[in-house]
């Protein structure tokens, strides 16, 4: 999470001046998204965006969906808005209980935000989001909406209403043999193409004196707390829940789900995401960063992505 809007501006400017072809940023409770991804573009680096993902509970859909086109007027470039209904105790905290069904709330929520989005005038009253109006009309570039995965259920959703996938800490394998199916099936049984599928991986190259997992913890510790997290991660084979959060950590590298390595190994890593279907890998150095603050992280956003662009140029 940045805590000061200039920090994303080198992050857009390594888009804009490189072969990466978007700026992403996960929910933030500092600097909000919207607003650093305006502030980058105020600066000069108006790039391609992704909020992967922006948490259902702290706004209303029609704000959502202004917010996403906003977004897509003040940088010049298509935005993909990635929503997701969060943990049962955020929930809680800001709606006084939890979604009994987070699928339901997840199908109302992006059926208001599209329809919006397409122009339509709604009339929506569903058991957890209502909706009566329409966005002012305004020529934007595209903004297509995203629904976080981790499970099949919201997968098979994801497959009927979203235009893309959007994963976290998902292993490459349990892409391919879980995700990927049932993102299939639920496009199929909507008769739609299939929609894109988006992976964050978390990584971090070498960082002296400090161990991978100790990395990984700073990236993920709190996510491995979550039940919904710590489900998925034991659908993937990857077991999580003993006490001692570098065994974890250590569990989450073994199974894929947190890169770790030279520059070569992980780039080897990310092609295996592409390879098991994956249409967009999300470089994501949130433990280094945290460790060591936001520079190291660019220093190794920009070794990955030099020696992917170099990948490229030889195929």
């Amino acid at each position: 999470m940045p805590r000061r809007p200039e920090q994303l501006a080198t992050y857009a400017a390594l888009v804009h001046w490189t072969r990466a072809e978007r700026l992403w940023q996960g929910q933030s409770l500092a600097v909000e998204a919207h607003q650093g991804f305006a502030h980058a573009a105020g600066t000069g680096f108006g790039v391609p965006t992704g909020l992967g993902v922006s948490l259902m509970p702290l706004r209303h859909p029609y704000e959502a969906a202004m917010q996403a086109r906003s977004l897509a007027l003040s940088t010049g470039h298509p935005v993909l808005a990635g929503f997701g209904p969060g943990g049962r105790s955020l929930q809680s905290a800001m709606r006084g209980e939890p979604y009994a069904s987070p699928l339901t709330a997840a199908e109302e929520y992006l059926t208001i935000v599209r329809g919006l989005l397409r122009g339509q005038s709604l009339d929506f009253s569903g058991e957890y989001y209502h909706c009566q109006g329409a966005l002012l009309p305004s020529p934007s570039p595209e903004v297509q909406v995203g629904l976080g995965v981790l499970r099949p259920g919201m997968a098979r959703l994801a497959g009927r209403l979203a235009d893309a996938a959007i994963t976290w800490l998902t292993p490459a394998s349990y892409l391919r043999e879980t995700v990927l199916p049932a993102l299939r099936e639920g496009a199929e049984a909507a008769g739609r193409p299939l929609p894109r599928l988006v992976a964050m991986v978390p990584m971090a190259l070498p960082l002296p004196d400090v161990d991978a997992e100790a990395v990984a913890v700073a990236s993920n510790g709190s996510h491995l707390q979550a039940p919904h997290y710590a489900d998925m991660l034991k659908r993937a084979g990857i077991d999580v829940s003993g006490s001692d959060p570098l065994v974890n950590a250590r569990a989450l590298i073994e199974g894929g789900a947190f890169l770790a390595g030279e520059v070569d190994e992980l780039v080897a890593q990310i092609e295996e995401f592409w390879n098991s279907g994956v249409d967009e890998v999300v470089i994501n150095l949130t433990g280094v960063a945290n460790i060591r603050g936001p520079q190291a992280a660019m220093r190794q956003v920009k070794t990955i992505v030099t020696a992917l662009s170099g990948m490229e140029e030889t195929r």
